[in-house]
């Protein structure tokens, strides 16, 4: 399971990634259910690890970055 400390996330993130209706809603949730997965809100954007190597960055306006190909990058609709 994933906490995050979301005081310093940005708020169109934090609608993205926990109304139902988020874009980000179902990575959230798989994210939720993955023990390899950690997550740390740096410079108000999801910066999203797995093993320790960064996989991706979720910000709230930008496009998200892949930084690694990932079977939870996947479920990402560009």
């Amino acid at each position: 399971m994933v906490d995050v400390d979301t005081a310093n996330m940005c708020s169109h993130l934090q609608k993205k990634l926990f109304e139902e209706d988020g874009m980000y809603h179902q990575l959230w949730l798989a994210m939720q259910n993955d023990p390899e997965i950690t997550a740390v809100v740096r410079s108000r954007q999801l910066h999203v690890y797995r093993n320790g190597k960064k996989i991706l960055v979720l910000a709230g306006k930008a496009a998200p970055k892949v930084i690694r190909e990932d079977r939870l990058c996947a479920q990402i609709i560009f």
